[in-house]
């Protein structure tokens, strides 16, 4: 089942995340390079579905881009395999909104999925 591993050993909480997109923690790590990239990647989608992004993203890993659970890595722990070795934060963006937009179809789908299963 693809994405299974996606969350699947993350905690639970009910705290509400900051919805702002320029309140993650880690964003000082990121060049100004990597950020005009990832402000690109997420151009296309909307003030809500950064808001669900950002959510997951803080369930998920507290927004850390090199959080670590087992076979899962980075801000929205993908399956690192997904990642093909690449690491990167611009390239954990990139596949995280092609792993949702063909999983749920929007991150407003996969946070509700998240709610209902504390996994995406």
């Amino acid at each position: 089942m693809i994405g299974f591993g996606f969350g699947m050993a993350s905690n639970a909480t009910s705290h509400v995340a900051p919805q702002s997109e320029t309140t993650t923690a880690h964003a000082a790590t990121l060049t100004a390079s990597q950020k005009k990239q990832i402000a690109t990647i997420n151009a296309g989608l909307s003030k809500t579905q950064k808001a669900a992004k950002n959510w997951i993203a803080y369930r998920e890993s507290r927004y850390s881009y090199t959080a670590r659970n087992g076979n899962c890595y980075g801000r929205y722990q993908l399956l690192r395999s997904y990642l093909h070795g690449n690491y990167s934060a611009v390239n954990q963006e990139k596949v995280a909104n092609a792993y949702v937009a063909g999983r749920y179809g929007t991150w407003t789908n996969a946070k509700r999925f998240w709610q209902a299963h504390h996994w995406y």
